[in-house]
């Protein structure tokens, strides 16, 4: 699933729609609306200007003049796409003034909602990632009795944050997926926080990582996983200490981790 740096390098790559105005709306499938019908959508977003393209962890959140909010959530294989071929999987075509804007999503698991008012459920996460103090951040480490790698994928704790994040911050700060986040103790937080910074940072530098179906609205695909350390790297030598890196599962999701080097 495509996590901040893919969305925001999605953002970025819609970024000069703003202003154009949306001519028509098309949707093929029922299963990428969210509380709407196709053809109720379409009309409603006949006519309307793009004020802004922004991103609220893993949404895309578009601003229309006159009111009202189209909120785009990519899901596993979503891809917004500038232009080209119409295929079996594009489920959604916004003709624009110049140019448009597709939806491809062979899972179909993204979703479109049009709404009067910003989005409840995208007003609800937490807070950004890259924008949380220190102190607020340590704090509420500090009131979770919870697995560090699942408090970092809960969507309230922090939003935006995924398993590949995760999982490569946790190495850079040297702290196991299993610790528990309120007994991190000492300069464990500050590092953590800085590695998750930093990892979230240099992966939207890279425009993110290109593992299945992730492209930018111009086609082009990341390069941070050229970067990984030790997501998906299961039984591969860790690139700090030569020890084999190991898998665990942590809510579900797959953990990567140097037994070595990353302590509980």
């Amino acid at each position: 699933m495509p996590e901040l740096p893919e969305v925001e390098t999605v953002v970025r790559s819609i970024a000069p729609l703003v202003g154009r105005r949306i001519v028509s709306a098309e949707f093929r499938s029922l299963r990428v609306l969210r509380g709407g019908d196709p053809d109720r959508m379409a009309a409603a977003l006949a006519g309307r200007r793009i004020a802004g393209v922004q991103r609220y962890g893993k949404f895309i959140v578009i601003p229309l003049e006159g009111g009202g909010y189209l909120t785009i959530h990519l899901g596993m294989t979503g891809r917004l796409l500038l232009g080209g071929p119409i295929g079996k999987h594009t489920h959604a075509i916004l003709t624009l003034d110049r140019g448009v804007l597709l939806f491809d999503d062979s899972r179909q698991f993204g979703c479109f909602q049009l709404s009067d008012e910003f989005p409840a459920r995208v007003a609800r996460l937490g807070p950004e990632p890259l924008e949380i103090s220190f102190a607020d951040f340590s704090a509420a480490l500090k009131r979770r009795k919870t697995r560090v790698k699942a408090l970092l994928l809960n969507q309230l704790f922090l939003r935006g944050v995924g398993n590949i994040y995760a999982d490569e911050a946790l190495f850079r700060a040297g702290i196991h997926p299993l610790a528990i986040a309120s007994r991190l103790r000492g300069e464990r937080p500050r590092k953590l926080y800085e590695a998750l910074r930093a990892v979230l940072g240099e992966a939207i530098a890279a425009g993110g990582s290109s593992i299945s179906d992730y492209v930018d609205a111009q086609r082009r695909k990341g390069l941070f996983q050229f970067s990984h350390r030790v997501y998906q790297r299961t039984g591969e030598p860790c690139v700090s200490c030569g020890t084999i890196i190991r898998r665990v599962l942590v809510t579900q999701r797959s953990s990567h981790f140097c037994p070595k080097c990353q302590k509980r």
